[in-house]
């Protein structure tokens, strides 16, 4: 079977490989760093040279919506930024608000803990970026892998990525 037969099933590829895929597609510009494993944002921050202030932190916020619904959000923050989740509960209309369990957060990102990218490749995950993370010229992150980040520029994560843009961080 060639590549150009009808009904060709394509290869899966890894969450990586989307991602670099689609910001390949879209002209971003980025610049992939490879460093030792490491997924804690300050830790990963050090390894890559970058202020934790440009890491985007990304975190899976489970929203309940009354008594019979619930709704998820992947909430990116600046590295040493403290997510609000009284103000992710209220964006959202929500009664209640919690870091979701982590089975569920990394099923609902497509990658383990400390890998989550800040891109939402799943129609269940509300993607929300706080707008202090956006004055950043350039955003890191692992990517979708404990030993490879992107550096990518912050106008171009938020023409492919299309987050909605809400103050998610404590003001203490």
């Amino acid at each position: 079977m060639t590549g150009n037969d009808a009904g060709a099933i394509a290869a899966p590829t890894s969450l990586y490989d989307r991602l670099i895929g689609d910001l390949d597609a879209a002209g971003a510009r980025y610049r992939v760093l490879e460093h030792a494993p490491e997924g804690r944002t300050d830790l990963v921050s050090a390894l890559r040279g970058n202020d934790v202030a440009q890491a985007a932190k990304c975190l899976v916020v489970m929203v309940k919506i009354g008594k019979k619904q619930t709704r998820h959000v992947l909430a990116v923050v600046p590295g040493d930024a403290r997510l609000d989740l009284q103000a992710v509960k209220e964006l959202l209309g929500g009664t209640y608000a919690a870091f979701a369990a982590k089975d569920k957060a990394e099923e609902l990102a497509g990658s383990v803990s400390g890998t989550v990218l800040p891109f939402s490749y799943d129609p269940r995950l509300e993607l929300v970026v706080d707008p202090s993370l956006l004055e950043q010229p350039e955003l890191y992150f692992n990517a979708a892998r404990l030993d490879r980040s992107l550096a990518l520029a912050t106008e171009d994560y938020v023409r492919v990525a299309e987050p909605r843009v809400a103050g998610i961080v404590t003001s203490s």
